[in-house]
């Protein structure tokens, strides 16, 4: 008997898909319009903050084409759950102007194809990294502002080809070869794929998401090469939609573009980390083929069928903040007008292309010890990722905490690393997420024989810094596995205050003395 692998389950999954009654809807007074897209409005925003539920995640998205006007995608731990969410939309006012054209039941999986030590160890020797990545695939997250593409898929069992009379390693192999083709989107798509045998008409739904909705076009296609695809692959009806805030529901049924402006300030407080798991070999279940088998890992993106993640698939966008005083709120300058800000200082800050790369830097008051362990378990997963350059803890020379660095060449991976590095012991903040503004991360290695020197004139510029009108915190931070590799976070009461310092005749002499004692151009790297 051929041999089937094993299998763990997570949250199960429901797609939603309906159409929109434009006749009934154009026809109905304003009352009855407005209490509809206030009930359907406060329904998704419920289901989005999660206030019913004690985990999951859920989000709405426009569809394009005849299939459908909307999709609601929800995660939860049970079945149970989902028929709740089901029914409640039954409830509102919305749901006399909607059809349900088509639904999807499925329950997120990893099998035997992502790890057999994940399987066959003692649950207290699995190494922490890959249980963390596969926790992702369990339990994903769903991406903000992404494009997303559902479908369902089976492995074919015809007279020719037939997957389930092929041998474990045989399939094995397909997949992990299915992965690599997957990995080379990394930062660019995520993914999730969930397992409907016994739930559904397929096998397995994999729903995929993307800043760009071209990218989500370019994996599936190059996966169809694919012999996993080519020749054991059968899909149902694609979808592919927009992803808008509840806030935009009367947006969208106007007709207007979504999501607006308004709504993404409305439901700026429902946060999420993009892309959301995290990757090992790229083998994910048999409808799968992306690292593991049901969600996304930084930078990469393996499929089955389905692409595979990355990890945030989607570019960061700007997010509106609102002054503490109460002003109305002032969006955070973007790194291109930081960067323009530094050029104008004749201050080096990345090219506009190749040579720019996105850190994410997670502080904690765990032991250096204890941190550097589990940092390298993580690590491990994420060199598996094109997109990845470096991870690294790194001492605190004046504060009583260890900074975590991963560096990454596009945000988008940065930013699902942060939702990886997030579940490390003791974290007690991110660069880039206290009040006032925080300086892009200033990376230096030094000449072995010039670091005292080095450290020397930061102490001199430090003493500097604090007395400065507007200075909150400056530390040097080294590289616990190699001391000449040191890194510069600065905290400051607002940007102008930052720039004040840059555009100094202090800063500029410490640069000229860099050039003496650093082994390369100190890099200055952008927050994601």
């Amino acid at each position: 008997m051929v041999e089937a692998p094993a299998t763990e389950e997570g949250w199960f999954a429901l797609h939603e898909f309906r159409s929109v009654d434009w006749d009934a809807w154009r026809a109905a007074p304003d009352r009855k319009r407005e209490r509809a897209v206030e009930e359907g409005r406060s329904y998704l925003r419920r289901r989005e903050a999660l206030e019913d539920a004690d985990a999951g995640d859920s989000a709405v998205f426009s569809v394009l084409g005849h299939k459908a006007d909307l999709l609601t995608i929800h995660f939860r731990p049970t079945l149970d759950e989902l028929s709740t969410i089901e029914r409640g939309f039954e409830t509102t006012a919305l749901a006399e102007f909607t059809e349900t054209e088509s639904s999807y039941v499925s329950v997120t999986e990893v099998s035997g194809y992502v790890s057999d030590d994940y399987f066959t160890q003692d649950e207290t020797e699995v190494d922490e990294g890959l249980r963390r990545y596969i926790d992702g695939k369990l339990r994903p997250e769903i991406p903000d502002d992404e494009y997303v593409s559902f479908y369902p898929m089976s492995k074919r069992r015809g007279a020719e080809y037939n997957w389930y009379d092929l041998s474990f390693d045989e399939r094995a192999e397909l997949m992990a070869g299915h992965g690599d083709v997957g990995r080379e989107y990394a930062g660019r798509i995520s993914q999730v794929i969930a397992s409907s045998v016994g739930f559904d008409d397929h096998e397995w739904g994999v729903t995929l998401f993307g800043a760009d909705p071209t990218d989500i076009k370019d994996i599936v296609y190059e996966m169809r090469f694919d012999e996993a695809s080519s020749r054991y692959g059968e899909f149902g009806s694609f979808y592919v939609g927009r992803r808008f805030p509840p806030a935009d529901l009367g947006a969208y049924l106007t007709g207007d573009s979504v999501p607006t402006d308004d709504g993404a300030r409305v439901d700026a407080g429902v946060e999420r980390h993009a892309e959301s798991a995290h990757g090992d070999d790229g083998r994910g279940g048999d409808g799968g083929g992306d690292p593991g088998s049901g969600s996304a890992s930084p930078g990469s993106s393996a499929h089955g069928d389905h692409p595979h993640n990355d990890g945030d698939a989607g570019g960061e966008g700007d997010h509106p903040h609102a002054a503490a005083d109460g002003e109305p709120a002032t969006p955070e300058p973007s790194d291109e007008e930081i960067r323009g800000e530094l050029a104008d200082l004749d201050i080096y800050a990345g090219k506009p292309h190749g040579e720019d790369v996105f850190a994410t830097v997670l502080y904690s008051e765990a032991t250096v010890d204890e941190l550097f362990t589990e940092v390298e378990g993580l690590r491990a997963n994420f060199d598996h990722y094109g997109t990845h350059v470096k991870t690294a803890v790194y001492e605190g020379r004046a504060v009583d905490r260890a900074a975590v660095v991963s560096i990454w060449e596009t945000a988008s991976a940065a930013e699902t690393a942060a939702g990886f590095l997030s579940e490390l012991p003791e974290i007690v903040g991110r660069a880039g997420e206290e009040s006032g503004f925080g300086t892009m991360g200033m990376f230096y290695t030094t000449k072995p024989e010039r670091r005292a020197d080095f450290v020397e004139t930061f102490d001199g510029v430090e003493d500097l810094l604090a007395e400065l009108e507007g200075h909150v915190e400056t530390d040097l931070m080294v590289n616990v596995e190699e001391e000449t590799d040191m890194f510069i976070a600065s905290q400051w009461r607002a940007k102008d205050d930052a720039m004040a310092f840059f555009g100094s005749e202090e800063f500029r002499e410490t640069v000229a003395f860099g050039r003496e004692v650093l082994a390369d151009r100190p890099r200055h790297v952008f927050l994601a």
